[in-house]
């Protein structure tokens, strides 16, 4: 069970990885990073298709990496 558990985390931390890199970049530069990271905060910008299923994967595989990295420590704790 153990052994099943640390590969599930490999997979979920490469994949991971993966839907991170495919995400394009937002903006560029540092007046980017403030004025993206307003709009994207008051909804100016609104994701759609390929990029709002990549934001939806790459929640859920942190969330998923999150939680298995715990339950994995736990195990090798116990």
């Amino acid at each position: 069970m153990e052994i099943f558990l640390k590969i599930l985390l490999v997979v979920f931390s490469i994949g991971l990885i993966a839907v991170v890199l495919l995400q394009k970049g937002k903006s560029a530069g540092l007046s980017g990073a403030i004025s993206g990271g307003a709009e994207h905060l008051f909804g100016k910008q609104k994701a759609r298709g390929l990029d709002l299923f990549l934001q939806r994967l790459t929640v859920g595989l942190a969330v998923g990496f999150f939680l298995l990295s715990l339950i994995v420590s736990y195990w090798v704790q116990a």
